[in-house]
């Protein structure tokens, strides 16, 4: 587990298309939209094997769901172990928590490898979809 270090770094993701936001110690505080996050829309991406693919590394509270994933952690839970930003940050870029983590950037589009060509330069999520699924992992808790 990572330590909360109160750093601020610049804002990233200004390229076009991208919200700007700015990573603090182990989150991305501020939300990349004005419009609140949909916690229902949230959920359906995260079992949406076509669009988050959640569940093929996770897995979770979803019963409905024959195949989940055990290579992650656990989705149960998350809105207990992180806050709304760290849970931002770990989608949108995982990789500046863990270097060695194998979670896709959610929301980066530079400095990746072997992106196919109508893909390049997008991210695979919205930042309006971040944020909705931000919102359904943070309603989450442990029981």
């Amino acid at each position: 587990m990572l330590a909360a270090v109160s750093v601020c770094l610049p804002a990233i993701g200004a390229e076009p298309g991208l919200a700007p936001y700015q990573v603090v110690g182990d989150a991305i505080p501020a939300p990349l939209t004005g419009t609140a996050g949909d916690p229902g829309r949230g959920r359906v991406i995260v079992v949406d094997r076509r669009v988050g693919l959640c569940l093929l590394c996770h897995s979770g509270p979803f019963p409905e769901e024959r195949l989940q994933g055990n290579l992650a952690p656990s989705l149960a839970g998350a809105g207990t172990r992180y806050s709304a930003g760290q849970l931002r940050l770990r989608l949108v870029d995982a990789s500046r928590v863990n270097p060695e983590t194998i979670m896709p950037p959610y929301y980066r589009t530079e400095d990746l490898n072997r992106v196919a060509g109508p893909y390049a330069g997008k991210p695979i999520l919205t930042a309006q979809q971040i944020e909705d699924i931000v919102t359904f992992l943070a309603t989450l808790k442990e029981e």
